[in-house]
């Protein structure tokens, strides 16, 4: 049987966001995978170069609207390496609770996601409720449900009183039994058994190969975790466990994050009981002194990592964002290999996309020996030459 070209996207009722996948298939069977993903680039890194580091920051939260915390954070705290800026205690375990809850409401929101790609609309909804309980935290934590404005460079923005500290604590224990249920309904659930189990494989060995991050990666028996291996923002001191599966398939990555879900609880409540006292801020300086500085931060999706270039000014002279979505389309293409067409929507699934921050725009000049950045005004007038030549005017 010939090998036959299935077009998936770039717009699709499936995708939420825009993103093209070519499937080469020998019958059902995928032989290869093409991907395109440059269609939701927004500009966000070049616009960060012209504002300040307090503009900055809302701008960051912007990049995705689950990881918001976790933009945030990488970039205060490579700005707070480059000035020498130690943030106090305190807010460096509010920041911890809010990258934990985060990851919780990312998790819950995949999982929903999950069972609902393959017709198990009640794990989608039992799940998407708790994720409520979540955000109602968040929200009275930071003030906002999605992007929480917590992040300042120096520390965050708001204080948690002893109230809230009693009410979030009172929420976390009905919500660890039915993180413990959701467990338990996956790995004997024979919908979930039919759908996951052997699907979308691969090895520790590709994982490493292909630099996949992230509960994907930890599925595969890759037992690594920034928070654990390269702490920052007070992880040293909190006990925690590195979830880990050696299954290697898209049942393992769902155990995964499930795994992630309870420690998350722990690390949220061992936080809350352990605020010590002091303030959330330290006064920085304005600008930040000439510095090179690679920032990473374990997200829900795995490692984000902010390059940040300071030049003794109040801007940033380049930001440079990896996003783990980047870092796992590569572990897609390796292990849709094989599959069966309808598995592609639980294995693209499966690494918990996120399209918006992932595309980028790279211009390929075979004529030029050396790179070039464009300026503002460089890249505006490309940008109305392009869809001029394109319209024909």
């Amino acid at each position: 049987m010939p090998e036959v070209v299935v077009p998936i996207g770039p717009y699709h009722p499936a995708l939420k966001e825009p993103v093209n996948f070519k499937v080469i298939a020998d019958g059902e069977i995928i032989v290869r995978l093409e991907l395109d993903l440059a269609y939701n680039h927004r500009g966000i890194e070049k616009a960060a170069e012209a504002r300040d580091f307090v503009r900055v920051v809302p701008l960051l939260e912007r990049v995705c609207g689950i990881c918001s915390h976790s933009h945030t954070t990488a970039f205060c705290k490579g700005i707070e390496e480059a000035m020498g800026v130690t943030v106090p205690p305190r807010g460096q375990l509010i920041r911890v609770i809010v990258a934990e809850l985060e990851r919780m409401h990312s998790h819950l929101l995949w999982l929903g996601v999950a069972g609902h790609e393959i017709g198990f609309n009640t794990l989608f909804m039992w799940t998407w409720r708790d994720r409520e309980v979540v955000q109602d935290m968040l929200e009275e934590l930071t003030g906002n449900r999605v992007n929480y404005g917590m992040n300042a460079v120096g520390g965050v923005r708001r204080d948690i009183e002893p109230p809230l500290v009693a009410r979030c604590l009172k929420r976390l224990s009905p919500l660890e039994e039915r993180i413990r249920k959701y467990a338990d309904m996956v790995r004997h659930e024979p919908t979930t058994l039919a759908r996951f189990q052997g699907v979308g494989r691969l090895t520790k060995e590709q994982a490493l190969a292909f630099g996949t991050v992230g509960p994907t990666a930890r599925a595969s028996s890759v037992d690594y975790d920034i928070r654990r291996d390269d702490p920052y923002i007070g992880y040293a001191d909190i006990p925690f466990d590195v979830v880990t599966d050696g299954q290697g398939d898209v049942f393992g990555r769902t155990l995964v994050r499930i795994g992630e879900l309870l420690q998350s609880v722990r690390i949220v409540r061992y936080a809350l009981e352990n605020l010590p006292p002091g303030p959330v801020r330290v006064n920085t300086p304005r600008g930040a002194p000439k510095a090179e500085v690679l920032s990473r931060y374990e997200a829900p999706r795995g490692e984000l990592a902010h390059f940040i270039r300071t030049n003794n000014t109040d801007k940033v002279e380049r930001l440079d964002i990896r996003t783990p979505t980047l870092a796992n389309w590569t572990s897609v293409a390796v292990s849709l290999v094989g599959s069966n067409l309808a598995d592609i929507p639980v294995v693209v699934a499966a690494i918990d996309p996120c399209l918006s921050c992932t595309s980028r725009i790279t211009i390929v000049d075979p004529g030029r020996r050396q790179t070039s950045v464009m300026s503002w005004d460089e890249l505006r007038a490309h940008g109305i030459d392009f869809y001029r030549r394109k319209e024909g005017v």
